[in-house]
């Protein structure tokens, strides 16, 4: 099940990074990402830029790695 849900969660990386202009014509334009990102493009590089985490985040799902480093990065607050 983790490996359909992680190439499903790949697709709509991979279709938010290709995708970028369509998502900007019908959804608008983000303000915040304009500002803070500084140029007129900011709302495109925030889009492929969250594409790429869930691409990245669907990957280490599929082969374990996710859990290891989510336990190893706040397991000291937790007592792991």
């Amino acid at each position: 099940m983790k490996y359909i849900i992680g190439i499903a969660a790949m697709l709509i990386g991979t279709l938010i990074v290709l995708r970028t202009e369509w998502l900007i014509q019908n959804f608008g334009r983000s303000a915040w990402a304009e500002q803070h990102f500084g140029t007129s493009g900011g709302t495109r590089t925030m889009l492929k830029f969250i594409g790429i985490i869930i691409i990245a985040l669907a990957l280490m799902g599929m082969t374990g790695l996710l859990g290891e480093i989510i336990i190893g990065t706040f397991g000291q607050f937790f007592g792991f």
